[in-house]
């Protein structure tokens, strides 16, 4: 008993001294200066648009073994909303090409430059094809495709070795962007993934778009994958908006609608892009 007590005394005496070393180490940490966590392969270029007016940071991840494959061209992934996809994207890519479900690309993503940039407010101006009421600027969404096929794409084109083979993905009003690029300039991608799409905005304007667009084209050549969570308040409207497209029956068209059960708004982006480049690059 008297080992066990003393024991005891011991423990307590020594449980203040490594606490208060503890505390010192948290404080020293507190103030010291330590290296950002960076995602490898990736760098971050800025373009000054003639078509919006606005500056842009472009993200690009670089496949592995880009520098030594030399003269070999990869597929590109653009991801709208860089500043808070981009790094999402990165790991989903990861997962699917370690699985090889999808094929070595280069993922550009696109923000917004600046110290600290109102991106909602920015996006809302860039990814609608028309202005509304309440969104102060909207509209430019033509504008932001002249960027994305002037500007942006022969950037890319001439700085890094991409072939022809893009892809379009965005979430929400990004998603409502990446449907209105699909009917407009269908052939500048050839995959769109347009996850959550704001279809219901402007009073249900990606419905008018796909209508005019039947109306002169029996064709969409093109693989376009849709989801929606299923507890959002999107879901009924995309849904309509699936149903749509695909009882018109056009020629050439490859599209997988998705209901991502138990998810909302934000949360079911994950799956939405995992299945949706997995669909994109999947063999025809």
């Amino acid at each position: 008993m008297a080992f066990s007590l003393r024991k005891h005394v011991i423990t307590s005496l020594l449980l203040p001294l490594a606490l208060g070393t503890c505390t010192q180490q948290a404080s020293e940490s507190s103030t010291a200066t330590f290296s950002n966590v960076t995602l490898p392969d990736t760098e971050v270029r800025t373009l000054k648009s003639s078509k919006t007016g606005r500056n842009y940071d472009i993200y690009v991840r670089l496949p592995e073994g880009y520098v030594q494959s030399q003269k070999k061209t990869y597929p590109v992934l653009y991801v709208l909303d860089g500043q808070w996809d981009f790094k999402l994207l990165d790991s989903i890519y990861g997962g699917l090409h370690y699985d090889e479900f999808v094929p070595k690309m280069i993922i550009v993503g696109v923000t917004y430059s600046g110290d600290s940039p109102d991106y909602e407010a920015l996006r809302a101006k860039d990814y609608t094809p028309a202005p509304v009421a309440g969104f102060l600027g909207s509209g430019d969404g033509p504008k932001f495709l002249a960027f994305f096929k002037e500007e942006l794409i022969p950037f890319v084109e001439a700085e890094y070795r991409a072939d022809a083979q893009r892809t379009l993905m965005g979430s929400s009003f990004g998603g409502l962007f990446a449907l209105y690029a699909m009917f407009t300039e269908t052939e500048l991608f050839r995959g769109y993934v347009a996850a959550s799409p704001a279809v219901s905005y402007a009073s249900g304007i990606a419905f008018k778009q796909e209508a005019e667009y039947a109306s002169t084209h029996q064709d969409l050549p093109v693989r376009l994958f849709v989801s929606v969570g299923e507890l959002e308040g999107l879901a009924d409207p995309v849904e309509r908006f699936v149903q749509t497209v695909s009882e018109r029956g056009y020629e050439g068209l490859a599209m997988k609608a998705l209901v991502i059960e138990g998810e909302r708004h934000s949360g079911n982006k994950p799956e939405a892009f995992n299945r949706g480049l997995r669909f994109i690059f999947q063999d025809e």
